[in-house]
């Protein structure tokens, strides 16, 4: 037998192989079950958005027979994945299956950094990415406040990073800074450029101005609390105002 018969013998046999593996792991495939979902959430600072039972409930309500025993080809990954990234507090869904037949889905939330309160309708959260949110009559988180008649108008907006940047990065400083974080509860938004911050400690409303500038002016505030107010006394104003460059007015 001639050294080129040879050489296609041994790639048909190796071609035939292949065949048969790709063919038996189809074959195996075929028969797999769905065993079970598996859910993962990930949550930010022990705070959840978006519960197990609650994604449990939302795909099969979409898909009844995703249950135990159903085919594996059966099961769609992109809708089910589809479906749960259809949820307001989802960020990013991944779906896959695991050696076990398992369908599982993990889940990244949107982080919820303020809150618009609106007396008139429902209030609705900010995320960390500037998308406006609705509420939940199930999950709750304690953030910043932001009120005002521009506040509300911010619901009006796709994305608040991209409308409203100066103010976001308000937002962000304040959320950003342990001290602030507990010190500033509530931003009231009367229009754009003039803010007004409330303290948690102190009954003075503090006359911010515009949303730039803002080490300076919060080094303005840490002076009022540093060197002004304990001289001059804690109930010795009603008002601190930090929006002029260069300028501290107390009234």
């Amino acid at each position: 037998m001639s050294t080129g018969m040879k050489k296609i013998l041994v790639f048909a046999f190796a071609a035939s192989l292949l065949v048969a593996s790709i063919a038996l792991v189809e074959k195996k495939e075929a028969r797999k079950k769905l065993a079970g979902l598996e859910i993962n959430i990930q949550g930010v600072s022990d705070v959840y958005f978006v519960g197990e039972e609650e994604i449990r409930d939302l795909v099969l309500g979409e898909f009844p027979n995703l249950r135990s025993g159903l085919a594996m080809q059966e099961v769609s990954l992109y809708a089910i994945e589809k479906k749960v990234s259809s949820h307001p507090f989802v960020k990013n869904a991944e779906v896959f299956t695991d050696v076990k037949g398992n369908v599982t889905i993990d889940i990244q939330q949107h982080v919820p950094i303020a809150r618009i309160v609106k007396p008139m309708e429902a209030d609705a959260y900010i995320s960390d990415e500037g998308l406006v949110l609705p509420t939940s009559s199930k999950h709750t988180t304690r953030v910043l406040l932001l009120s005002g008649k521009f506040a509300e108008q911010l619901t009006q907006e796709e994305n608040l990073l991209e409308a409203y940047p100066a103010i976001m990065n308000l937002v962000n400083f304040i959320q950003g800074d342990d001290f602030w974080r507990a010190q500033i509860p509530e931003i009231e938004l009367v229009k754009e450029k003039d803010i007004r911050l409330y303290q948690q400690v102190g009954h003075q409303v503090i006359e911010f101005g515009d949303a730039n500038d803002l080490e300076e002016k919060f080094h303005k505030i840490t002076l009022l609390y540093e060197q002004i107010l304990p001289k001059k006394g804690w109930d010795a104003y009603n008002k601190l105002n930090v929006k002029f460059k260069n300028q501290i007015v107390c009234e």
